[in-house]
């Protein structure tokens, strides 16, 4: 959700959050604010709106001295309006300690009534926390008070705060993400940020804060100190390289990371099926000699789950639950020792997730996550992983890392039935595909079919098998980007109330795969014709009653990745013309890091 930067070193600390603030926008992005140590105070920033397009020069007005400490913070309102008071961060009463947070205090009434005397100028829960720092500081130093403070704190959050008196810098993590850069073997330089993108321009040497602990620098360039909370021991951390593409986080050329992402699927699909073949093997044993085993996820990680109980059954003859994360809890019942949990998730630190995670250690369930990015939490609460390979995703509407997903899970499916070459030759074919899709003509064509919805008020989308998960995916695709209330349904489902909705001109995109539901399909096509619907057809054939085709390849039990690129484009130029930024869609953030 919120993004948060800190640095402290020999740099300008001012100019450097900034630079790195922009490479969290996607986490947040009502507001955002700036604090620096200068001299015993203070001084900080903050403003409405996106941080992408403020130059130093306008923070500079604010923060004029030259600073070696400071923190930054961009905004996805939970707590509060948007508003300039709300925005991060927030301060004391005395002005020298200041904090940024990403999460929620579930707590922060009853705290605030043990505060009297305080003066809160915010409706946020994190404004609790500065002043809860305050109070206990005037009878502990400055760190050792962070961390009672942080004791108090109910609820999955992080935070970061500086104190001006001191000079200390400390991070405290509590179920949201926190990632430490640093120079060389840790002193020098030294960064916190929600993610590693933000300072991976910096350096890409990273030590990880787990739950429940803290680090703390002093800001005079000696290495960071790692604690536990709970018991105030010293921690011992590894530092780790990570080899991520630092043009993953830029546009190169492109508009909008969303496109720039979509078009990247013809090098990802194929990256995400070049595996170890022991590794899908183990994986694909765990999946046959298990006790019952689920697929969880939220969202479009959701989907890919619901499409993964599908593949299996159709070709491993396996069953399979997907279950929504945050509905895994109701499941637990079933849970035992031989029961199997893959978790999915772009981020690796999906809230919902990590709380069903918990859920399955606790019934001492194994647990191997499918993960984009190496180190994350999920990763390292997992007994085992599988990473999809898609590199860094940085538009908000999740694209290359959902047909990863979904190309890794078909992979599995034919491993489990024995099959993994033929699975292999499927895949690369349909990688091969992809690339072929992904031209400018075919971009064209789906933008002149956008033209012609951009001003609807709704879109329904109808599939079958296999590719009833990919029209719910491909509502969530229109909603997200385009704020339009599509709705995807089964084809069979027509009759039992959707037809209702259907009136002259009302578009449908039918996803008509070239399998055994192909008719029936076509028969659920008639239907929505029958009472006025302009039918939008992906798939390999045109047909008749089709208003409008978009061709896709036939790629047999490898549809549904090809089903949903022509709706991402679509999504994509829909939010174009309708005066929408495709990057960061209303009311969302890229990392759902609270529930």
């Amino acid at each position: 959700m919120c993004g948060i930067i800190a640095y402290t070193g020999n740099k300008d600390a001012v100019t450097v959050v900034l630079e790195c603030l922009k490479k969290l926008e996607y986490r947040g992005y009502d507001s955002w604010g700036i604090a620096a140590v200068t001299g015993d105070s203070i001084s900080q920033v903050k403003r409405v709106g996106k941080i992408g397009e403020v130059g130093i020069s306008q923070v500079k007005e604010a923060i004029k001295s030259e600073n070696h400490t400071a923190i930054a913070h961009t905004r996805w309102a939970t707590h509060g309006g948007v508003t300039q008071q709300n925005a991060h961060p927030h301060l004391d009463c005395t002005g020298t300690i200041a904090v940024v947070h990403n999460g929620i205090v579930d707590n922060h009434d009853e705290l605030k009534g043990g505060l009297a005397g305080h003066r809160f100028i915010s409706q946020t829960d994190t404004e609790i926390i500065p002043h809860l720092i305050e109070t206990l500081a005037k009878r502990m130093e400055f760190g050792r008070a962070a961390v009672e403070a942080a004791k108090m704190l109910n609820g999955r959050s992080a935070f970061v705060a500086i104190d001006s008196k001191s000079g200390m810098l400390i991070a405290v993590r509590k179920g949201s993400p926190l990632i430490v850069g640093v120079n060389g073997a840790g002193a020098g330089e030294f960064f916190v940020g929600s993610d590693v993108m933000a300072f991976l321009d910096y350096t890409n040497k990273v030590m990880y804060l787990d739950d429940g602990e803290c680090v703390v620098t002093d800001g005079s360039g000696t290495a960071p100190k790692f604690f536990a909370l709970d018991t105030g021991k010293e921690l011992q951390k590894r530092v780790v390289d990570i080899h991520w593409h630092r043009g993953s986080a830029e546009k190169e050329g492109y508009d909008h990371f969303f496109i720039k992402e979509i078009m990247e699927q013809k090098h990802t699909i194929a990256a995400a099926i070049n595996q170890d073949d022991d590794k899908i093997m183990a994986v694909a044993d765990a999946i046959r000699n298990a006790f019952g085993t689920f697929l969880v996820g939220c969202g479009t990680a959701g989907k890919v789950c619901m499409t993964g109980e599908y593949l299996f059954s159709r070709i491993a003859n396996k069953h399979i639950n997907s279950v929504i994360a945050s509905e895994f809890a109701n499941y637990q019942h079933y849970l035992t020792p031989r029961t199997l949990m893959i978790p999915i998730s772009q981020s690796g630190e999906t809230a919902d997730v990590l709380e069903a995670i918990e859920v399955a250690k606790s019934k001492n369930s194994r647990v191997i996550s499918l993960l984009n990015v190496f180190g994350s939490t999920m990763m390292r609460a997992s007994d085992d992983f599988f990473m999809v390979n898609a590199g860094a995703e940085m538009a908000v509407v999740s694209t290359k890392a959902t047909t990863a997903q979904l190309a890794v899970l078909t992979l599995l499916a034919y491993a489990a039935a024995g099959e993994l070459q033929e699975g292999k030759f499927l895949l690369m074919n349909t990688a091969g595909s992809v690339n072929d899709m992904l031209n400018p003509r075919y971009e064209e064509h789906i933008r002149n079919l956008a033209v012609s919805l951009a001003g609807k008020k709704d879109i329904l989308i109808i599939g079958r098998g296999l590719n009833y998960p990919i029209a719910l995916e491909a509502a969530i695709k229109l909603q997200e980007a385009c704020c339009i209330p599509a709705q995807g349904f089964a084809g069979g489902e027509l009759k039992h109330g959707p037809l209702a909705l259907v009136e002259e001109g009302t578009p449908c995109i039918a996803i008509v795969a070239n399998d055994e539901t192909k008719n029936d399909m076509l028969g659920s096509v008639m239907e929505v014709k029958a009472r006025g619907g302009y039918i939008i057809g992906i798939s390999p054939q045109s047909h008749s009653s089709f208003d409008y085709w978009l061709k896709v390849p036939d790629a047999g039990n490898a549809s549904p990745i090809v089903n949903i690129i022509p709706v991402q484009i679509l999504a994509y130029h829909i939010a174009i013309l309708r005066g929408l930024n495709p990057d960061y869609p209303r009311n969302l953030a890229k990392s759902v890091t609270v529930k």
